[in-house]
């Protein structure tokens, strides 16, 4: 005896869920952003190229060099006068 399966339609209730229209959001130039240190973030190669140019470009100017060495300068006192406290050359100035 072969029992044969017969289907019987499902009725199937129409539901109606709203649709959500979420509109893209729109970069604000006046707004602060803020993102994680892990994002990660892709350029193109002309996107690359500009900025690389860019700072190459103002890196290659007489004022870059000035402020590179006044950099350098800055760095040097300080390592030098971190010797000094550490060392008790200088001393903490006392509130006045």
């Amino acid at each position: 005896m072969s029992e044969e399966l017969v289907e019987t339609p499902v009725q199937q209730e129409e539901v109606n869920v709203p649709e959500v229209a979420q509109e893209p959001v729109k970069y604000d130039p006046n707004k602060k952003y803020t993102w994680n240190t892990d994002d990660i973030f892709v350029i193109n190669g002309a996107e690359f190229g500009v900025i690389l140019n860019s700072l190459r470009s103002q890196l290659a100017t007489e004022e870059a060099a000035r402020i590179l060495l006044a950099n350098r300068a800055n760095n040097t006192i300080e390592q030098v006068l971190a010797r000094s406290v550490e060392s008790g050359v200088i001393k903490e100035a006392e509130n006045q």
